[in-house]
């Protein structure tokens, strides 16, 4: 039979591999489950935290389907489930490659999966408590006069998902930055070159997704992103020194 990988107690055959794998997808599976079931039960607490912007304008969400509440409480409740189900997922991936995996790059993958989990949750809620309330009052309030605003609770929940989960992929920068840099694609020179550009672009996505003339408001956002280039340009260095420091090792060891 044909053997894949390495295993503590040798070469591992591949219906090992294929147990194990399916260990983990079962694991992974039930712990999605059992989350998104548990969250169901505070459904309609989540959906009425997320509805706190749209109550702030006085506006009532409204039901056009009979089941559109209830794909609502299921749409918060998957996701919410996937978010705090992530830990036993990321645990039981990282438990299948671990004997493949070399002790430095296991060093890694245990420090920055933490790390990048909570850059992105960061992320979420510095946009939900800064741009979100702003650019939905102002999306709202454009029509004023001309239109009476009637928010579906269904779109009021695409809309608020697919406006807070892109500032989180935002966040996750210094990670994407430090692996880019592992691999060698980037350098911490090519980073540091762009910096006029990054300052730009960071105040030109602000604006684009805070639609408010408010300087203030605008910064909220553009601040906190253009500190993320710097620590990934800080963190690529850290990487790229790293790598040097390999080769050279290798020789003296070589010779001792």
């Amino acid at each position: 039979m044909a053997k894949l990988g390495l295993h503590p107690g040798g070469l591992m055959p591949l219906m090992g591999h294929l147990t194990e794998l399916r260990r983990a997808l079962v694991i992974s599976a039930a712990a999605f489950v059992v989350m998104a079931g548990g969250l169901m039960a505070y459904a309609n607490r989540i959906l009425e935290f997320m509805l706190l912007p749209l109550d702030r304008l006085h506006i009532v969400p409204i039901q056009i389907r009979p089941m559109e509440y209830l794909f609502a409480m299921l749409k918060v409740s998957t996701i919410g489930g996937l978010f705090l189900a992530l830990p036993v997922i990321f645990w039981q991936l990282y438990s299948f490659a671990r004997p493949a995996l070399k002790p430095h790059e296991r060093k890694y993958i245990l420090i920055l999966l933490p790390i990048s989990v909570l850059l992105f949750v960061g992320g979420v809620v510095l946009a939900y408590f800064s741009a979100y309330g702003v650019a939905l009052r102002f999306l709202v309030m454009l029509g004023s006069g001309v239109v009476t605003p009637y928010i579906s609770i269904s779109e009021y929940i695409n809309f608020t998902l697919s406006f807070l989960l892109p500032f989180g992929l935002v966040f996750e920068m210094p990670m994407v930055s430090m692996f880019l840099t592992r691999i060698g694609i980037i350098t911490p020179g090519f980073l540091a070159s762009k910096r006029k550009y990054a300052f730009f672009f960071t105040f030109v996505l602000a604006i684009v997704l805070i639609p408010d003339p408010s300087l203030f408001t605008q910064s909220m956002l553009a601040v906190p992103m253009y500190i993320l280039f710097e620590v990934s340009v800080l963190l690529s260095r850290l990487v790229q020194r790293r790598k040097l420091k390999v080769p050279a090792a290798a020789p003296a060891a070589l010779n001792g």
